[in-house]
């Protein structure tokens, strides 16, 4: 028996089940399908479920939770009463409704948790506009930028997986209650009035399908590979930039762990552990892919084993962000190193050679070669002017100060500050782009937030129409 169960998964769907449960209970009521004191008798005794005590005592006897509810109202008052709690419905409609409810309040927790990281990545840009960086390509020092402008790619990349995630949200948000084994039901049921009580958008109407697809997992499972690989990107960043290599970082003390040999270490294990987890992450959705490949219709059991990995997979994401934006939240950086290795590595050379075409009217190309010369022999830039002249006569046959170049101009190309403010096109380092940038998107995240919260109210208006409904029924058997 034991090979059949998933018991980590009834668990995490207890309070979906009751809902849906009462939910049901209340639409056969209204519906006349059972009688009022009837739906009174089980609603209260779904009402006297401790889920501690279930879990741990009851759930443990059955094949799986939606059987063990059942035996249980059926043992406290009788199957003449309590075994009408099932009419109309099957395990299959019943567990489909339980996953997307549960999952709807794992996504509502999710969602919340990547704005905050969001906004702890808006606050670092707000403090780190001045301060400088190496920006990189292939891991090297590419050109200079600002940490603000860095923090702001990454909450860029967290601003689409959250609308990735709120997309995903309205094809979960849908309920399959009413479809029974796959064929529907003989007794008149309102599934519009369950799919209200529990907070759902819509109906999903074909019965078949609604029992058997499980595509709203397999998207939202894939909205967190992305969000987890956007997560270990970061992670990755931060663990390189708190190495002695790098020396941007100071990690913060509740973020990592000491060696058990090398007193000096700080190693910074959670971010690792991000980074690693997020092919577990991947692991899961493989997995649930391989499952629903080529299942015939309508339900197979075989979608039992998808729970587990959706499960699985959540509670990594949920924990990976909240980590993440503890981490943002809470570290310190060197803003001299910073600004110091942001010159190493002729992080200039792009801006000269940007000046030399706009102060001389040379090609771009020909540009590119003569500062390629200067980073390539790496001569000592006391004389520059007549370095870059040299350069030039072997490459056009002529002085590149006869064509207009100054050493005024060379200079402010060098300097790492105007380098960066000359780099005000649309989603550029300069720093009035970076604050115009940073509006926005603030605002953009305060939308979002109001988004989130409109559909978190909106099912906690619809679960207090559901607890209304059940107290007046039980309240109107008491009466008479």
């Amino acid at each position: 028996m034991d090979y059949i169960r998933s018991l980590d998964a009834d668990r995490w769907l207890f309070h979906a089940d009751v809902l849906v449960d009462r939910a049901h209970v209340v639409m056969l009521a209204e519906r006349g399908i059972i009688r009022a004191d009837e739906a009174a008798a089980i609603l209260k005794c779904l009402r006297g479920l401790n889920e501690d005590v279930f879990v741990e005592r009851e759930l443990p006897a059955y094949e799986d939770l939606h059987t063990a509810i059942e035996s249980t109202i059926i043992r406290e008052i009788g199957e003449d009463i309590g075994g009408r709690m099932h009419t109309a419905r099957s395990r299959n409609d019943e567990v489909a409704t339980c996953i997307r409810l549960a999952l709807r309040e794992e996504l509502l927790q999710l969602m919340k948790e990547l704005n905050e990281l969001r906004r702890a990545l808006m606050d670092k840009a707000a403090e780190n506009i001045e301060t400088v960086m190496p920006g990189y390509t292939h891991l090297q020092h590419a050109q200079p930028t600002t940490l603000a402008h860095h923090c702001l790619a990454h909450a860029d990349s967290f601003a689409r997986d959250f609308a990735r995630l709120i997309d995903a949200y309205g094809r979960v948000n849908v309920s399959p209650l009413g479809a029974a084994a796959f064929a529907a039901t003989g007794f008149p049921i309102d599934r519009a009035r369950t799919a209200r009580l529990l907070g759902f958008d819509s109906v999903l109407e074909n019965s078949m399908d609604a029992v058997s697809t499980r595509d709203f997992v397999i998207e939202t499972v894939s909205c967190y590979a992305n969000l987890m690989t956007n997560l270990s990107r970061l992670a990755e960043e931060l663990i390189l930039w708190c190495s002695s290599e790098f020396g941007f970082l100071i990690p913060p003390e509740e973020y990592t762990t000491g060696s058990s040999i090398m007193p000096q270490k700080r190693n910074p294990d959670y971010a690792e552990l991000v980074r690693a987890r997020t092919g577990s992450v991947y692991g899961c959705l493989v997995s649930i892919l391989s499952i629903c490949k080529a299942l015939p219709y309508s339900y197979n059991r075989d979608l039992q084993e998808v729970t587990p990995n959706l499960l699985r997979a959540t509670r990594l994401t949920i924990d990976s962000v909240t980590v993440m934006r503890g981490y943002v939240e809470k570290s310190e950086f060197n803003k001299e190193r910073m600004a110091y290795e942001a010159q190493i590595g002729f992080t200039a050379a792009t801006e000269l050679a940007d000046t030399i075409v706009r102060e001389t009217g040379l090609p771009f190309r020909t540009a590119y070669r003569i500062v390629a010369r200067m980073a390539k022999e790496q001569p000592d830039r006391s004389d520059i002017l007549d370095i870059i002249d040299r350069f030039s006569v072997d490459i056009t046959g002529k002085r590149i100060s006869e064509l207009g170049l100054t050493l005024d101009r060379v200079k402010e190309a060098l300097d790492t500050a105007t380098n960066i403010d000359r780099r005000a096109v649309t989603g550029g380092p300069a720093r009035k782009e970076v604050m115009r940038m940073l509006k926005y998107r603030k605002d953009a995240l305060e939308r979002d937030e109001a988004l989130r919260t409109a559909k978190q109210e909106h099912v906690k208006q619809c679960l207090n129409e559901l607890e209304q409904e059940v107290e007046r029924i039980i309240q109107s058997s008491v009466c008479v």
